[in-house]
């Protein structure tokens, strides 16, 4: 029985090195760059290959306006725009979080891999709805699938940034660790897409008539609320900070006075 345990014992230490034993950092970049570059191909095939009008088409229907013709398209079009934006702004958030880790674990490696997976499925997300006919039961339930894939795509990004956390003095540079510069904001930036994807599944469920309508609000703010994200980390940090320094002034006042008080008037 002692033997068995220790055996066990043994067995958990070697798969608890096992997954934190170091990978190279550089493979694990470039393989994600190749996923992204690829994925972003295939968007690009899909948005050539299908939403192009045929001369013909434009000449009987729309009388030679090929402007007239493309406006058909629009849905499709905006649908490639902002599939084409997740997938960029996805690789930004990526290669932000990997210029702070240091090293790369296998469970990070692994968690990689999972986020790459659901990225994979983002030119299938902009099928499913540039396809469905507006306002059906089919384009709603593309859109909350499309709402998934995005969410599980940013969410293992972010446990990919967690589990660095837990080794931060091996994994990570000091500007993303706890009290670092840049922890608040690689935080607020990780949680960004998790976050406003599955708010906008749960209002796609609650508002089915505006689901299509949330669904591309929802890809249009995302790349303005990056560009003021800084904006409001900085100012939410210094706003702590004033009310930190002004706390302690208030304690370094009460010290100051009462060491300037006697004895006597200290007691009472």
């Amino acid at each position: 029985g002692q033997r068995g345990e220790e055996e066990e014992h043994h067995s958990l230490e070697t798969f608890t090195f096992y997954l934190s034993e170091p990978l190279s950092k550089e493979r694990v970049e470039a393989f994600s760059d190749g996923v992204y570059a690829i994925v972003a191909t295939l968007l690009i095939l899909d948005i050539c290959e299908d939403n192009v009008p045929d001369p013909r088409e434009v000449e009987e229907k729309f009388h030679g306006s090929l402007l007239d013709a493309l406006s058909e398209y629009g849905p499709n079009y905006l649908a490639y725009f902002g599939s084409f934006v997740t997938i960029g702004l996805l690789w930004f958030v990526h290669h932000s979080l990997f210029l702070y880790v240091t090293k790369a674990t296998r469970l990070m490696g692994l968690l990689n891999i999972l986020s790459l997976a659901f990225i994979g499925g983002l030119p299938l997300a902009y099928q499913l709805t540039s396809e469905f006919a507006e306002k059906s039961h089919n384009e709603i339930e593309a859109i909350q699938v499309s709402c998934v894939i995005t969410f599980f795509a940013s969410i293992f990004q972010f446990a990919i940034w967690t589990t660095a956390l837990l080794n931060e003095e091996e994994t990570l540079h000091a500007f993303a660790r706890y009290g670092g510069k840049e922890h608040a904001f690689m935080f607020a930036k990780l949680a960004l897409y998790p976050c406003v994807s599955l708010g906008a599944f749960f209002l796609t469920c609650l508002l089915s008539e505006f689901s299509t309508a949330i669904f591309h609000l929802m890809q249009i703010v995302i790349p303005f609320a990056f560009l003021a994200l800084r904006i409001f980390v900085r100012i939410f940090l210094t706003a702590i900070k004033s009310v930190m320094s002004l706390s302690r002034r208030k304690v370094v006042l009460l010290e100051e006075e009462e060491a300037c008080l006697s004895p006597n008037e200290t007691l009472s």
